[in-house]
Formats: C-alpha cells, sequence, structure tokens
C-alpha cells in the first residue's frame, strides 16, 4: 500500500503536534512557563509533599500511642 506524500506530512504533523502540545498544556494548566520541563519541579515537589505528610502521620500514630501511657505516669506522679 503506498501512502501519498501529502498524507505522510499531514500525519506527521498530527503526532508531533500532538505531542507537542500535550507537554505545553501540562506547562499552561500549571501555570508555569510553556517551555519548561513539565515533570522536573512536579516530581521533587511531590517527594517533598509526600514525606511531610508522612512525618506528620507518623508523629501523630506515635502521640495516640503513648497517650494512654503519659496519662498513666501523669497520675502516678500527681498522688
Amino acid at each position: 500500500m503506498i501512502i501519498p506524500s501529502g498524507l505522510k506530512k499531514f500525519i506527521l504533523g498530527i503526532v508531533v503536534g500532538g505531542a507537542v502540545a500535550f507537554h505545553l498544556g501540562i506547562n499552561f494548566g500549571r501555570n508555569m512557563p510553556l517551555l519548561t520541563n513539565p515533570y522536573q519541579q512536579d516530581v521533587v515537589q511531590r517527594v517533598k509533599q509526600e514525606a511531610g505528610k508522612a512525618v506528620e502521620q507518623t508523629r501523630d500514630a506515635i502521640h495516640q500511642a503513648t497517650e494512654p501511657a503519659r496519662k498513666e505516669v501523669e497520675k502516678q506522679m500527681g498522688k
């Protein structure tokens, strides 16, 4: 099957244009400069946010686990 050269150029233009528009659209949606890497900062920020959440959840879990023992010690110290 032979594809006419005009159709080849059209299909290639659609593919390349779609790929470029996808990355530009990601940056546009995040209010970032259009020609920057849309994934570079996102990964770093996501790791920082998830690490912060993990620390807070761990701190809360430790606090809840030690709360009964802390109350017991305060109760004994108050006597």
